[in-house]
């Protein structure tokens, strides 16, 4: 009775702030409430859909007809899109709903690493303010892209992972996270899952456990399964989707897609190709101090944070991390390699966003070291000064970047738009055939035409170039400029009779 009248008093004497929400997740808990208003200040929610997020959309009513579904694409982004979606065509609203899923999966993803890092919580607030202010991860806050919710499933698929009394339900959560990030890319699911795999079958980290490796591969066949299904629906089987697959993508090979990478560090969302974009050396900022921070983290995460000689050991020194939680740190930076090699070896072109899982995965680590630089600033101006220095600098590169890329696909979408006008203008209406270069399939949707990616022998109703010269069959056509573009160069060319042919507009897949 004395002990439960102790505990009563003491639950009664406890702000309902830290009932409510607990000390250790409150840097979580900013951090995501810091990435949602920064992504919606940055980043506006008028933003017309992209190209990838048009194919998505238009799976449903509202946002029909139905655009081609190829081979790489999966059914994760209509799955998290189809509550709003399929009732309301407002991209607003859309984005609002998007950007709410992106900072719950935030939350959900780190939270399992609250426990791994228990003697540190403060780092799990920190990683994820550190991926959170990335330019790309705050861009594709509120866009119907996959990318972020494959980051955050392998982050909490790991974190579970790495649980020293795993329960039922954690085997379950691993589950889960896996098939997450596998429903949204097949490729990274699977890259995510080898590592994990490795380690529990040789207890590189705890013991061998069959019940680790079940839930690993549980969680990708899960996830998996409508991709494989759609695979032999669609396509032939699994081995012909993979084919189709990396023939979308440019060929699948082995090559030095790294410099890709660095290329688009400061946008275009997709450097295909990268040979006109250069490196701009200020936004390699995060390449930069990524793994400086990673590998002081690393470092770190077995020794207590000493004071520099001479002066006073501060109170709040970094606690030493048990042998266990070092091994966490290593294998977040396995999986982070493992999840990144693909697209830094193989894929021929280079975007931000398909690195997202890495850099979620870095940030735990680099968080940790972070602090123990924070720890040991508080011994020294200089240290101290410089820190802050890095940090605002981080901030100076990221947030400008972000806001900078979402104004320019602003101007570049809206293109699509006053496109579509000047084909009003020549006659030009549904059902109608587009061709053209790259920018065919949006423009198509915009217009109400079907897109034809080819380039003959079939006449299309229209061709829309962008600096670029018709082919011989359409020399004699007329062109018609269009104008106040925000990028220049874009030609509307019709045939000297436009005849609108009687062309079907739903590609539904």
């Amino acid at each position: 009775m004395a002990r439960q009248l102790v505990a009563t008093e003491s639950d009664a004497g406890t702000p309902l702030r830290a009932r409510v929400l607990p000390r250790d997740q409150r840097p979580l808990v900013a951090a995501c409430a810091g990435f949602a208003l920064l992504s919606l200040v940055l980043v506006p929610l008028t933003l017309t859909l992209g190209w990838d997020e048009i194919v998505y959309a238009s799976r449903f009513g509202p946002y029909a007809p139905a655009t081609p579904f190829s081979a790489p694409r999966t059914r994760g982004v209509p799955l998290l899109i189809a509550p709003v979606a399929a009732w309301s065509d407002s991209v607003v609203l859309l984005r609002v709903w998007l950007t709410v899923l992106a900072t719950g999966a935030l939350y959900l993803g780190f939270r399992p690493w609250i426990r791994v890092l228990a003697r540190r919580p403060a780092a799990v607030g920190v990683a994820a303010g550190l991926y959170g202010t990335l330019w790309f991860a705050l861009f594709y806050a509120g866009a119907a892209m996959p990318n972020h919710y494959t980051a955050m499933g392998a982050v909490a698929a790991v974190g579970l992972f790495l649980r020293a009394a795993p329960t039922p339900l954690t085997y379950a959560g691993i589950g889960a996270g896996l098939a997450v990030a596998t429903l949204m890319r097949p490729n990274d699911g699977a890259a995510v899952a080898a590592p994990l795999l490795i380690v529990a079958l040789l207890g590189l980290i705890a013991p061998r456990s069959w019940a680790r490796v079940l839930a690993v591969l549980g969680g990708v066949a899960a996830g998996a399964l409508p991709w494989v299904i759609e695979a032999y629906v669609r396509f032939g089987g699994v081995r012909e989707r993979l084919v189709d697959a990396s023939d979308v993508q440019g060929g699948l090979r082995p090559l030095a897609a790294i410099t890709a990478q660095f290329t688009a560090v400061d946008g275009p969302l997709l450097c295909r190709p990268c040979g006109a974009d250069q490196i701009r050396v200020v936004a390699l900022e995060w390449w930069i101090l990524l793994p400086v921070l990673v590998a002081f983290g690393l470092w770190a995460g077995g020794k207590r944070s000493a004071p520099l000689q001479g002066a006073p050991e501060p109170q709040s020194a970094m606690p030493e991390l048990p042998r266990a939680t070092r091994g966490a740190l290593w294998l977040a930076v396995a999986v982070a390699v493992s999840a990144a090699l693909p697209y830094l070896l193989l894929v021929p072109y280079g975007a931000p966003r398909f690195l997202l899982p890495s850099h979620a995965l870095l940030a735990l680590p680099a968080a940790v070291g972070l602090l123990a630089l924070v720890d040991r600033a508080r011994a020294s101006r200089v240290l101290a000064a410089a820190l802050a220095v890095v940090l605002v600098g981080h901030l100076a590169v990221q947030l400008p970047l972000a806001h900078g890329n979402g104004r320019i696909q602003a101007g570049a979408r809206g293109d699509w738009a006053r496109v579509t006008a000047v084909l009003r203008e020549q006659g030009v209406r549904a059902p109608c055939v587009l061709q053209g270069n790259t920018s065919v399939i949006p423009l198509a949707y915009v217009s109400g035409c079907v897109a034809d990616p080819r380039s003959g022998p079939e006449r299309p109703t229209a061709l829309v170039l962008r600096n670029g010269e018709p082919p011989p069959w359409a020399r004699d056509w007329r062109s018609h400029p269009v104008p106040d573009t925000y990028a220049p160069g874009w030609t509307v060319l019709v045939p000297p009779r436009t005849a609108i042919r009687n062309t079907p507009t739903d590609m539904r897949s």
